[in-house]
C-alpha cells in the first residue's frame, strides 16, 4: 500500500458548532470515513506506530472507536474486543462504573474476552476527557490484561484527558482544541 505521508487527515474533518448541544464543538469523522484513502492512511498511521510491538488484543468502546478497532486489529493481526453498554453482551460480563462530570456511566465486556497477561491497545476515535478510555483501561487491567497503549484519531488538547491516561502511552494522529 502506497505512504500517503502528506495527506493532511485535517482535511477530511468537519467542524460542527452547537452539535450535540449549544457551546459545543463536534468534530465529525463522517468525511474521513467517507474517503478510503484518508481512512486507510489513519488506520495504517495508527498501525505503523505499535508496529512491531507484541499487541494481542485491540480493545475499543462503542462505537465509533470500533470504526478504527477493526481495520487496525486485522492490521496488526489482533483479537479484537468491543467494550460496550449494559445490557449489549449476550454473555457473562465484566462491568466498570466510572464518575462523569454529572452522574455515571457503566462500561462491560465479556468476562473471557482478555486472556491474562495479553498486550492490550485501547483505541477510539477522540480523546476529550479520557474518562471512558480510563475506564476500559480499568477493566482490561482487572481482567488481567496490561494495557499496551491508546490511540485516538483526534485529542482535543485543554481537555486534560492525556493528563488523565499519563500513565499510558498514547497516540493522537491530529490535536484540535
Amino acid at each position: 500500500m502506497p505512504e500517503l505521508t502528506g495527506l493532511q487527515l485535517t482535511d477530511y474533518l468537519r467542524s460542527v458548532a452547537d452539535f450535540p448541544k449549544p457551546g459545543i464543538l463536534f468534530w465529525d469523522i463522517t468525511p474521513l470515513l467517507a474517503a478510503p484513502e484518508a481512512f486507510r492512511e489513519a488506520v495504517r498511521r495508527m498501525a505503523d506506530h505499535f508496529r512491531g510491538r507484541k499487541i494481542d488484543v485491540i480493545a475499543a468502546a462503542e462505537a465509533r472507536g470500533f470504526l478504527f478497532a477493526a481495520p487496525l486489529a486485522i492490521e496488526l493481526g489482533a483479537a479484537l474486543v468491543p467494550i460496550r453498554k449494559p445490557g449489549k453482551l449476550p454473555y457473562k460480563t465484566l462491568s466498570h462504573t466510572y464518575e462523569l462530570e454529572y452522574g455515571t456511566d457503566t462500561l462491560q465486556m465479556h468476562a473471557d474476552a482478555i486472556p491474562p497477561g495479553a498486550s492490550v491497545l485501547v483505541v477510539d476515535d477522540l480523546l476529550a476527557t479520557g474518562g471512558t478510555v480510563e475506564a476500559c483501561c480499568q477493566m482490561i487491567e482487572k481482567a488481567g490484561g496490561v494495557v499496551a497503549g491508546c490511540a485516538f484519531l483526534i485529542e482535543l488538547t485543554g481537555m486534560g484527558g492525556a493528563e488523565k491516561l499519563a500513565r499510558y502511552e498514547t497516540l493522537s494522529l491530529i490535536q484540535c482544541e
